[in-house]
């Protein structure tokens, strides 16, 4: 079996010494993933409804019967929580980086609209929200191109960068590199710090995402509240913050509409951003600004 070549030693002890814009110490990254209209449902063809990271409750609704519950709370996600989400970004100047999957925006174009007009960084989440590590490669080769060309045309403007649901296939980083918009991809969990990989004699930027600062933690259960997200958050920052005076660091948060758009869960996502933006060493930044600082002074070993 091909694809990407396993790397356990990475950057050790020695860490690249990047200097953020600004003279900053720590970069922040804050992603929104809007997944919302695009995950599988039984009206979209699907043989079931969709419950990931939804409160729904799994098995009480018979396969193959629509589960109204989830599929609503999908909708909040949509309706509400990004509202909620956009509000608070427009008025604490944090510039987000958007995970968007085509298929969401093209089903609600007001959002779409708002995400446009402020410029926010766009990622490509995919079409749908589809695991592509499933898929046969043509079929991947195909969703890709169809994702990346409907949220250019949608939002009117080409995704700087390319994050798969939960996992790629082996063959995703390799078939991006068709598509030159895409300048990063967020499909790894390795590092603090961006860093390249060889993907078929190309060097290819990697641009770490997170698992662990995410708030799929709240209803997966594996945090219990959104006091134990801020707790998490925040102690993230404090060692990411002090780390950071003697190496830079970068710092990502994953956030989703139908989850961190709840009121009981919002609170706690605004007051860690207060307490990060009084830190005057901060930088707040898109993931897309990140991926284009590290091209620029931190190019693969051998660029001229």
């Amino acid at each position: 079996m091909s694809g990407p070549v396993r790397d356990f030693a990475g950057y050790g002890q020695h860490p690249p010494v990047t200097h953020w814009p600004g003279a900053k110490k720590l970069a922040l990254v804050v992603v929104v993933n809007f997944e919302e209209g695009a995950e599988p449902s039984i009206p979209d063809g699907d043989p079931a409804t969709e419950l990931a990271l939804t409160d729904g409750i799994p098995g009480e609704v018979p396969a193959g019967t629509r589960d109204l519950v989830a599929e609503s709370l999908f909708e909040y996600g949509s309706r509400v929580g990004f509202w909620r989400l956009y509000e608070m970004f427009r008025e604490t100047g944090v510039p987000p980086t958007m995970g968007l999957c085509a298929q969401a925006m093209r089903r609600n174009p007001e959002a779409a609209e708002a995400i446009a007009e402020a410029g926010y960084d766009i990622c490509c989440h995919g079409d749908r929200f589809a695991r592509h590590f499933l898929m046969e490669e043509a079929e991947e080769a195909a969703t890709i191109a169809r994702a990346i060309d409907g949220l250019t045309e949608i939002m009117g403007r080409a995704p700087s960068g390319w994050q798969s649901r939960y996992a790629p296939s082996i063959h995703t980083r390799r078939l991006l590199m068709g598509h030159p918009s895409i300048l990063y991809d967020a499909d790894s969990y390795a590092d603090d710090l961006p860093y390249w990989v060889d993907c078929d004699g190309t060097d290819r930027l990697v641009v770490p995402h997170t698992f662990t600062l995410n708030d799929n933690r709240l209803p997966s259960g594996k945090l219990g509240t959104a006091e134990d997200f801020l707790d998490h958050l925040s102690a993230a920052f404090r060692v990411l913050h002090a780390e950071s005076a003697r190496i830079p660091r970068l710092m990502t948060i994953s956030l989703h509409n139908r989850i961190s758009g709840q009121p009981a869960r919002f609170d706690a996502i605004r007051r860690f951003l207060d307490h990060a933006l009084s830190h005057e060493d901060v930088w707040f930044a898109s993931r897309g600004e990140v991926a284009r600082h590290w091209a620029a002074h931190h190019p693969p070993e051998g660029a001229p």
